[in-house]
């Protein structure tokens, strides 16, 4: 019994390494796993200070009287501090729900954080320019 077990275990092991092998090698395998792992990190928590970023400059150009929100669902919050906090909660949860994603779809979650955060760098550029046209 010892003896089938061992034999099981080196065909699913053999069987892993053939489908890696056709693919690459093992280790590169582990990499990519790894390093899309340390991807998402890096583009949730940009995602989540772009966001912040967003509610700061905007809280300061809205109260100083240099531009107005153009989202019609957030003029009645804009302009108050907890406008802050809802953009706070809102990259915290977004970030929750974009790790859980990529826990089961990895390529959907990168695809998707990547865009949002393409999104999010052109909206707190737009801002920032607003400094510059004033």
């Amino acid at each position: 019994m010892g003896d089938n077990c061992t034999i099981l275990t080196g065909n699913v092991v053999l069987g892993q390494a053939i489908s890696s092998f056709e693919s690459g090698n093992i280790l590169v395998l582990r990499t990519r796993r790894f390093s899309g792992h340390i991807t998402i990190k890096y583009l949730i928590a940009a995602l989540a200070l772009l966001v912040v970023a967003d509610g700061l400059i905007s809280h300061f150009l809205i109260n100083n009287g240099l531009a107005q929100e153009g989202n019609p669902l957030l003029v009645v919050l804009v302009g108050k501090w907890n406008f802050l906090a809802i953009k706070v909660a809102g990259a915290a949860v977004c970030s929750v729900i974009l790790w859980d994603i990529y826990k089961k779809w990895p390529k959907l979650a990168l695809v998707s954080t990547s865009c949002f955060v393409s999104v999010y760098a052109v909206i707190v550029s737009w801002n920032v320019g607003i400094f510059f046209m004033q």
